[in-house]
């Protein structure tokens, strides 16, 4: 072939290429390679083919041959640069465009896609420099504004994020992605009103925009407006199937709904498209976990183990129910909280000092109703002394009329729903309030309302009770714990200072009722005669080793029963199938149903013999139930918080002979207590007796304890003196 006929040929497969006949095309320049291995374009422009084919590896060689030939032909740089941002190979995108950065350094499209590639990497100050760099040379570059835009809201700056969002629509107003960008602004700052008009105008412009509705459905889930978050996340997968995020939302919806199995599906396939997804992977073990479908678990609680250390978001709670060390779990903590609540880089408290009367209280939860917080807590409420606290309640939770409701808003000076307030409004409610000491009962769980918190709102700040640990953000000054929970020489695995309780941090009302119903044990399907060990935690605490334990207990007990809470049919079935497979007639099994009254939940305690704890995630209210009920637990001990609850518990109430910190002294007590009656019997009489004068459920005493804990907080405030660990006397 001639110099001419392989020109001629170049310019046949330039046409058939712009004209999207790619095959053809490759097929001529295959033919020129052949002919002539070192013709450069030949080379670099069927490498833009089998990318635009899928060929991506092909594709990158024929480019990576091209620019070796021609290492200065910037249009090469570009098109080799893009690519392999759109293959998600940020790193090697990021060196292309910096060499092509070496040749001309005001080149618009090496410094757009070196910018996109440091926002992928994380390296946000990094990425935000290039874009301003890109901006000074060219003002008016409408996508530069716009993923400006998306860096700035990843440093959680969001007024100045959607001010270069909206700088993008002044250069153009019909920017579809700039309006799905400010939507997704509105957001995270819950201004969900505005969030869905951007979305609607979005999907205006581009119907076909998929994050558009998966934004929609964001928003719907936070509404708990679940059918339609179904229908805005069905819609998004509808035009781009390969959406993880979109799975990860459905799965959300599905586990709010407590359908754990098609959770489980949604976070499989989501985790599947995208492996390093944040949440994704904690979401799916824990919703196999809620499910006890163990297969693979050891492995999998490794490797999130290892994702989290590895710098991938988890949600705390869902970590908690694996075996972790403390270090791992501050990690866990420390990364949501940058990612979900990050400090505020404007805290409204500006260190002015307060100066009433009375320490001024808030507790902040979603939990003032019927709830395991409000049973706990309910007696320390109303036990406060007035002369020298004065107290708020701050409920974001729904006001569902009930008697527990109502008697918590008898408990406080004042109770104000905020239900319908933005976290901004409810800080700057408490800063006007003059608060002196905030106290958030939720932690990470359900319903949360960290960013309260996160914009500082009062001068003392408390993790206390709903969440078990470390919360991982150096906005929360104390944490509320005990001896037991968090020996002095862990502290350094808590980001809080800890405020110690001298007995068990967890409170108790004295005042709980239980029911003078006397039950049959058949009228729970449990046998007339035989020992019954019982476990009323939720399915998401147990584990194989656990279970593992509780069989080799039975399989020595002849006759006994397990009673467990039956919290979905998918974890009974698989609950079943293990004590089989592990050589247990699973009718030994025996399964509780909910019951509606607490009280009469409380009185069937006593149908059983031994409350068998679980590790590495204790029983906390389910523990102190069964104490209550004068039912003995059977603990077994770790390292972290949640898995030293029960030995706080048994601690304040004089049974520490029940403290075990092996699985095999574990298996030997309790099979020691259910075949000699005389010790079990002593053992109970023990707890009766202990029940009503030790402190575990002496609310009055444990109330003097949290308020000293209080009083030197707030002393340490008065006298200018930064937050300090705090030792309570007994």
């Amino acid at each position: 072939m001639s110099k001419f006929d392989e020109q001629e040929k170049l310019q046949i497969a330039f046409s058939l290429h712009q004209v999207g006949k790619l095959e053809e095309a490759a097929n001529i320049y295959h033919k020129i390679i052949e002919r002539n291995p070192k013709n450069v374009d030949a080379l670099h422009y069927l490498g833009v083919v089998e990318a635009s084919l899928g060929n991506f590896e092909r594709a990158k060689s024929f480019m990576a041959r091209s620019l070796s030939i021609q290492p200065r032909n910037i249009q090469f740089v570009e098109n080799y640069a893009t690519i392999l941002f759109q293959i998600g190979e940020y790193k090697s995108a990021l060196q292309i465009c910096q060499q092509g950065l070496q040749l001309n350094p005001a080149n618009i499209s090496l410094l757009y896609v070196s910018a996109i590639s440091l926002f992928k990497l994380k390296q946000l100050q990094d990425s935000l420099t290039q874009f301003d760099r890109l901006l000074l040379l060219q003002p008016d570059h409408i996508a530069a504004f716009n993923e400006r835009g998306s860096v700035l809201a990843e440093m959680k700056k969001y007024d100045a994020a959607l001010a270069s969002v909206e700088k993008a629509l002044i250069f153009q107003p019909q920017y579809a992605e700039a309006h799905l960008n400010r939507g997704n602004l509105y957001s995270l700052q819950k201004r969900y009103d505005e969030a869905f008009a951007a979305y609607d105008k979005a999907l205006a412009l581009k119907p076909d925009l998929a994050d558009a509705w998966l934004g929609r459905g964001n928003v719907f889930f936070d509404l708990k407006r679940h059918d339609e978050a179904f229908a805005a996340y069905d819609k998004a997968l509808a035009l781009k199937p390969d959406l993880a995020d979109a799975w990860l939302g459905r799965g959300n919806v599905f586990s709010d709904l407590m359908r754990h199995n098609e959770a489980f599906t949604a976070y499989d396939k989501a985790l599947a498209l995208k492996p390093d997804l944040a949440y994704a992977e904690g979401a799916r073990l824990h919703a196999k976990m809620l499910l006890c479908n163990w297969s693979n678990f050891d492995a999998e609680c490794r490797h999130l183990i290892s994702s989290v250390r590895g710098g991938t978001v988890t949600a705390p709670f869902a970590f908690q129910s694996i075996s972790a060390s403390l270090d791992d779990r501050l990690q866990c903590a420390t990364l949501f909280n940058k990612d979900r609540y990050p400090a505020s880089d404007k805290p409204i408290w500006q260190g002015n000092r307060y100066n009433h009367d009375r320490i001024r209280i808030a507790y902040l939860s979603a939990d003032f109703r019927d709830h395991p917080v409000s049973y706990l807590l309910a007696g320390v409420f109303e036990q406060h002394d007035r002369k020298h606290f004065e107290t708020i309640a701050i409920s974001f939770g729904p006001d569902n009329p009930s008697e527990m409701r109502t008697r918590l808003k008898g408990a406080f000076d004042q109770f104000i729903d905020v239900k319908d307030r933005s976290d901004f409004d409810v800080a700057r409610l408490l800063l006007t309030l003059e608060v002196d000491i905030a106290v958030d009962l939720m932690g990470y769980t359900a319903n949360c309302r960290t960013a309260i918190f996160a914009h500082r709102p009062a001068p003392i700040q408390v993790n206390y009770l709903g969440h078990a640990g470390t919360m991982g953000a150096s906005y929360m000054d104390y944490l509320i714990a005990d001896p037991t929970l968090v020996p002095a020489p862990q502290q350094k695995y808590y980001a809080e200072k800890i405020a110690y309780l001298p007995n068990s941090y967890l409170p108790n009302d004295s005042r709980r009722l239980i029911s003078d119903r006397l039950f049959d044990r058949a009228e729970f399907e449990l046998p007339h005669a035989g020992f019954v060990f019982c476990c009323f935690n939720n399915s998401y605490k147990l584990n194989p080793e656990s279970f593992g334990c509780w069989i080799e207990i039975l399989k020595k007990v002849e006759g006994s029963v397990l009673w467990l809470s039956d919290n979905n049919s998918i974890a009974t079935s698989n609950l079943k199938t293990e004590a089989s497979i592990r050589g247990v007639n699973p009718e030994r099994l025996v399964f509780a149903k909910r019951m509606e009254l607490i009280a009469d939940h409380l009185a069937r305690h006593r149908l059983a013999d031994l409350f068998l704890d679980t590790l590495p995630f204790n029983a906390h209210t389910t523990a102190s139930d069964a104490l209550w009920a004068e039912l003995p637990v059977l603990t077994r001990i770790g390292e972290t918080f949640e898995s030293m609850a029960g030995a706080s518990l048994l601690t304040a109430i004089g049974l520490p002979e029940l403290i075990t910190s092996t699985p095999q002294t574990y298996e030997d007590l309790a099979i020691e207590l259910a075949t000699n009656p005389g010790k079990l019997a002593a053992i109970k009489r023990t707890l009766a007796n202990n029940r009503l004068t030790m402190p575990l459920f002496d609310t009055p005493l444990f109330t003097r304890h949290i308020e000293a804990a209080y009083t030197a907080m707030y002393e340490r405030y008065q006298a200018d003196l930064s937050p300090d660990h705090i030792y309570v006397p007994q």
